[in-house]
């Protein structure tokens, strides 16, 4: 057994084995108590003749709190290839510079490096600690995430081009081909998920937003203007007109966002690396994550005004780019491990188109006017997109300051998130 399974302390107060950050205190004054002052070499012969020998100075077991704490993250220390790899662990475990303190270290990542090489091994001198590898762009996700906008374009030339019934079959065909090469891009490369046996459940939430914002700013101008016979004439044969241009900006946004995802991920590496605190980290990689979230949405919007322009649509920058925050951060969040907040977000924005629409029909039974006075106030003030903008703007707010929490954790960027 390696020296970290000798020592054998009793579990905190609460559940068996779960750390508690606020015990660190407990295991050192546990281990004082354990180690309390040594028995004297002539104690025993002063009780068994009565004589008192010559004085020996009394000695005390240090107190070492390291090793408890060792004991205490035992697999955590004995599969680190790195103290990097350790000091994520105590932090995804609630242990903070001010804790560090407390076991007689400046910060976390001193904590980490005396832990790691206080770790038994097999030859005499520790190895030093594996590089981590830097994540690399690779030919087969760079090509994959080109697939959507190519599957979009090509749709959306065949809506332009058919009519009536054929136009209803190339809508259908397209948007399968785009679910599938939208599936595959997001299997591999930076917006791949780190474990896929644990799915998100965020593909229908994802497919509604996308689907209101092809046809939900239609449908409710409709809604509120009595219907189809209030829409201006020649609006493209359908019951209400339907935005090609947002979808196929947010599907050539894959790439733009793939790439803004590695570069997040690339230029982290050197600042876990080279930061002495996890304050010191965080206060690093907030700048980098807002950089990198605003080159998204500027790419977003050359897109959308390149698309606007091709398809002679109306840019509807507000819904789209909002719309594009929103789900940049979910994955960008999701591809790091935190899946909690991402569906949450996702499911209360689509809730609330939902909730909008649903209001506006309601208002048509007897004595439920009421119901769509505030949509109908909002559509009457900033016209029909504001009920998506305002939607998925609240969404991407919030998402965005759960990232500036989250992303910018050392215990975040740990492990390689994906395959790059």
């Amino acid at each position: 057994m390696s020296d970290l399974g000798e020592l054998d302390l009793p579990g905190t107060p609460g559940s068996p084995g779960a750390w508690d950050p606020q015990s660190e205190e407990w295991l050192v004054t546990e281990t004082a108590l354990r180690d309390g002052p040594a028995e004297a070499p002539g104690d025993r012969a002063t009780q068994t003749t009565g004589r008192k020998p010559a004085p020996v100075p009394g000695r005390r077991t240090a107190v070492d709190p390291v090793k408890a704490l060792m004991h205490r993250h035992r697999e955590l220390c004995e599969r680190a290839v790195d103290p990097l790899e350790i000091a994520a662990g105590l932090e995804a475990h609630g242990v903070t510079d001010r804790t560090a303190t407390r076991f007689r270290h400046r910060d976390v990542f001193s904590l980490a490096e005396e832990m790691y090489a206080r770790i038994p091994r097999d030859a005499d001198t520790p190895p030093p600690p594996t590089p981590r590898a830097t994540p690399r762009a690779r030919a087969d996700w760079a090509l994959l995430t080109l697939l959507p906008g190519a599957a979009c374009a090509a749709t959306a030339v065949a809506i332009h081009l058919t009519q009536g019934q054929s136009r209803l079959i190339a809508a259908v065909v397209g948007a399968l081909a785009v679910s599938l090469a939208l599936r595959a891009a997001l299997s591999r490369g930076p917006l791949a998920m780190p474990d896929r046996t644990h799915p998100t459940g965020t593909a229908t939430q994802t497919c509604w937003l996308v689907a209101y914002a092809a046809l939900g700013d239609g449908l409710l101008r409709a809604a509120v203007t009595g219907g189809p016979d209030a829409l201006p004439t020649g609006a493209a044969d359908a019951p209400w007109p339907l935005a090609t241009a947002p979808v196929l900006a947010l599907t050539l946004a894959c790439a733009p966002a793939a790439w803004s995802a590695h570069l997040f991920a690339v230029r982290v590496r050197p600042k876990l690396t080279a930061s002495r605190g996890l304050e010191e980290f965080a206060a690093s990689v907030r700048p980098l994550l807002l950089g990198t979230f605003s080159l998204h949405l500027c790419a977003l919007t050359t897109l959308l005004a390149l698309c606007a322009t091709a398809l002679n649509e109306p840019g509807a920058y507000a819904q789209a780019t909002t719309l594009g925050a929103l789900l940049f951060l979910a994955r960008l969040l999701t591809t790091h491990g935190f899946t909690h907040a991402p569906p949450l977000v996702l499911t209360v924005t689509a809730t609330a188109q939902a909730t909008a629409l649903a209001t506006v029909f309601a208002a048509r039974l007897p004595g439920c006017a009421f119901l769509s006075t505030p949509v109908e106030a909002l559509v009457a003030t900033w016209g029909p997109g504001s009920v998506q903008a305002l939607a998925c703007g609240i969404g991407a707010l919030t998402l965005l300051i759960h990232a500036t929490r989250k992303l910018t954790r050392a215990s975040a960027h740990a492990q390689p998130e994906h395959p790059c």
